[in-house]
């Protein structure tokens, strides 16, 4: 699949560059994709939730009632589940909800989620660039000039490039990630996905091990 390189001000250079058919040309696979969207969304969780059990609260250990014989539950002290004010049964736990999943199905979800992309058209190609200082104004003259104006818009660079991310960061729609970092979430999400020329070879090499 060809595709044009645009520079920063949306004009084309006259180049073409070939996206790699084993990235962008396969055959989506949609579960390799639900499970590292699951992995991803799952490593969000603070995982923090704490309720108190029976041996973590307060209160007297004195049997409150006679062991059988008296027409209700069994109970023992004042900290029991069984009686308001008592203790939580089976309550959450701080606890990590990652799960291992292959780096195979990993790379294969984010091919898969690249290749939508391409089938949908919604890949643009730019000549790699920075700014000598950050400036919100200077990203949003290259959206509009890119015509990814009003669109959830993910620009990929090849590395981290400091004053372009600060440059994005106040934008709600526009996202700046580097070609290493990238992940089938933001793929996703994304309306659009501005690559540069860079950020291509990068993800190659990292698709293709």
């Amino acid at each position: 699949m060809e595709v044009s390189v645009l520079n920063i001000k949306g004009q084309d250079t006259g180049r073409k560059v070939v996206l790699d058919d084993a990235v962008y040309g396969i055959e989506p696979n949609d579960h390799a994709i639900y499970l590292d969207v699951k992995l991803f969304l799952a490593n969000q969780r603070q995982g923090t939730a704490k309720s108190k059990e029976r041996s973590e609260i307060s209160g007297s250990t004195r049997k409150l009632g006679r062991q059988k014989g008296g027409g209700g539950a069994r109970r023992g002290d004042i900290n029991s589940p069984v009686l308001v004010g008592g203790a939580r049964v089976f309550g959450p736990q701080p606890r990590d909800y990652g799960f291992k999943l292959n780096k195979k199905v990993r790379r294969l979800a984010r091919k898969s989620a690249l290749a939508y992309k391409a089938q949908e058209n919604a890949i643009v190609v730019v000549e790699d660039f920075t700014f000598e200082a950050p400036k919100t104004k200077n990203f949003i003259e290259v959206i509009n000039n890119l015509k990814v104006d009003g669109k959830k818009a993910l620009f990929v660079l090849p590395g981290a490039d400091k004053a372009v991310y600060l440059s994005a960061r106040n934008l709600e729609r526009a996202n700046v990630m580097a070609a290493s970092a990238l992940n089938t979430y933001k793929v996703l999400d994304a309306d659009v996905l501005v690559l540069t020329e860079g950020a291509l070879g990068v993800i190659a090499e990292n698709l293709n091990k």
